[in-house]
């Protein structure tokens, strides 16, 4: 038989756990979706918690034990969550229903911009990313009906208007915290435009680390010994790459065409196509385990900050991995202990530049239309 109680205990106990949820969660619906579920939640929590004392209501208590005793401590013990709850959704509350808005659309965004971050860790790229992903997967991701990415067509497209007179194009390391943000800017949207007042010399060097993150050169790793035979007969070099994926084949054109252009004003920016070979041949032609490796490896370096530690307990934005103010961004590639440079490789590309019509008559005139 049920326990004989206090009418007017079970009264005040079913009223105080009753109105306390509904109270919160009309608070929280005045201050916006983002503060009611909060205080669904906590409603919820409260209904469950009366459910269990309405059960332990049927059973016998334990001696020296009352129902009244009981129904008093749990509302003490739920009181103390409930004030605490209906405090903080009246605080917000009180700012005012647009700041509220405002603020939870902050925090939304700062959670997005911390999940993909996380994610982009965990799987080493995040989807969006065109750095160190493969270049055939980048052109097939933008859809853009070129065959070749869109970040080297920006940056061909700015230097060839205004920067191919700067001295050293193409030598010039460039910016380090500039080259990042930059980098940061095409993870984001592969189709973004350059910002207003970028160096030339920083969008040159965007290209040369871009060539430097993909995973095989444009001219695979299976042509290198082909190409390196090849590299005295302009015949043979265009009848072996067209082997080539269209996408390396219709990028090689592409960079080599732009080189070419530079090397035409040589006379101002002191950069001809033996020089522009030598930068560029550790970046196009290379085998695994070959002397561009240092190289390659400097420009990805470039690319990266130290990873920081998440704390999720701040406000700051913990995740800008641009902020590297204690880095020195002209550090110069660790050139000392470097193996000869490849010179079959430089010749190869030498010869891309100086012969370029000729040996990409197929794909001239299509790739270079956009300018």
């Amino acid at each position: 038989m049920p326990p004989v109680e206090s009418p007017r205990w079970q009264q005040k106990a079913t009223d105080f756990f009753s109105s306390s949820s509904f109270k919160l969660k009309q608070a929280g619906q005045s201050a916006g979706d983002n503060i009611a579920d909060v205080a669904g939640k906590v409603g919820s929590v409260v209904k469950s918690r009366w459910a269990i004392f309405q059960d332990a209501r049927q059973r016998p208590p334990p001696p020296g034990d009352t129902v009244q005793e009981r129904f008093i401590s749990a509302a003490a013990n739920t009181g103390v969550i409930l004030r605490k709850g209906i405090s903080e959704t009246k605080e917000k509350v009180a700012v005012g229903k647009v700041k509220v808005e405002e603020a939870a659309k902050k925090t939304a965004d700062k959670s997005k911009t911390i999940l993909n971050n996380i994610e982009r860790w965990q799987k080493g790229v995040a989807s969006t990313d065109v750095f160190g992903v493969p270049i055939e997967a980048t052109v097939q991701r933008e859809q853009s009906g070129k065959a070749v990415p869109l970040i080297l067509a920006k940056c061909a497209d700015y230097l060839v208007i205004s920067g191919l007179s700067n001295e050293y194009l193409f030598r010039s390391e460039g910016d380090r915290k500039v080259l990042q943000q930059l980098v940061s800017l095409y993870n984001e949207d592969s189709g973004a435009s350059l910002p207003d007042g970028v160096s030339p010399i920083d969008v040159a060097a965007l290209i040369k680390c871009y060539l430097a993150s993909i995973p095989e050169p444009l001219t695979t790793l299976a042509l290198y010994g082909e190409l390196r035979d090849a590299r005295v007969s302009i015949d043979d070099l265009k009848n072996i790459l067209k082997k080539l994926p269209n996408v390396n084949y219709m990028t090689l054109e592409f960079i080599t065409a732009l080189l070419l252009r530079v090397s035409r004003k040589s006379s101002l920016n002191k950069m001809d196509s033996r020089s522009l070979a030598v930068e560029f041949a550790p970046l196009i032609m290379w085998q695994q385990g070959d002397s561009g490796t240092d190289l390659r490896n400097h420009l990805r370096f470039t690319l990266k900050a130290p990873p920081k530690m998440v704390d999720t307990t701040s406000n700051t934005a913990t995740w800008d991995l641009l902020d590297e103010d204690d880095v020195d961004a002209s550090s110069q590639i660790p050139l000392d202990d470097m193996s000869p440079p490849d010179y079959s490789a430089i010749e190869v590309i030498q010869c891309l530049i100086e012969h370029h019509n000729p040996i990409f008559t197929d794909a001239n005139e299509t790739v270079w239309s956009s300018f």
